[in-house]
């Protein structure tokens, strides 16, 4: 698997939060953040080092290959979280802007919203 987009963001919660949502998104029945397209499908955990990293299987039906590692930092009680797109083929152009803003959009959007911001 080769990374072919990263992106890092702060999220206000600590390191252990973040965690726990990423390995079980959607556990708090008020905190729902992981809504998907038709063509989505929730991810399972690939790997997972508790509170440092997480590895989700594609999200994506039509792109299997594909997988979404996550690395948490904790900086002052905050996380500051890198996700990282990883291919094991090319991913064109077109459906690689969608897919790292589907992600963005899951993570620095619908998941923030949920701390609060």
């Amino acid at each position: 698997m080769e990374p072919v987009a990263t992106k890092r963001r702060r999220q206000p919660a600590p390191p252990s939060v973040v965690f726990e949502d990423l390995t079980s998104p959607n556990r708090q029945p008020a905190r729902q953040w992981l809504t998907l397209f038709d063509d989505e499908v929730e991810p399972t955990m690939i790997e997972s080092e508790r509170p440092l990293r997480v590895v989700w299987s594609s999200l994506w039906t039509r792109r299997p290959d594909l997988q979404v590692a996550f690395d948490l930092i904790d900086v002052d009680g905050e996380t500051d979280l890198r996700w990282t797109l990883l291919a094991e083929s090319p991913v064109p152009d077109s459906q690689l802007r969608h897919v790292c803003q589907r992600i963005g959009t899951l993570i620095n959007a619908n998941l923030r919203y949920t701390y609060g911001q």
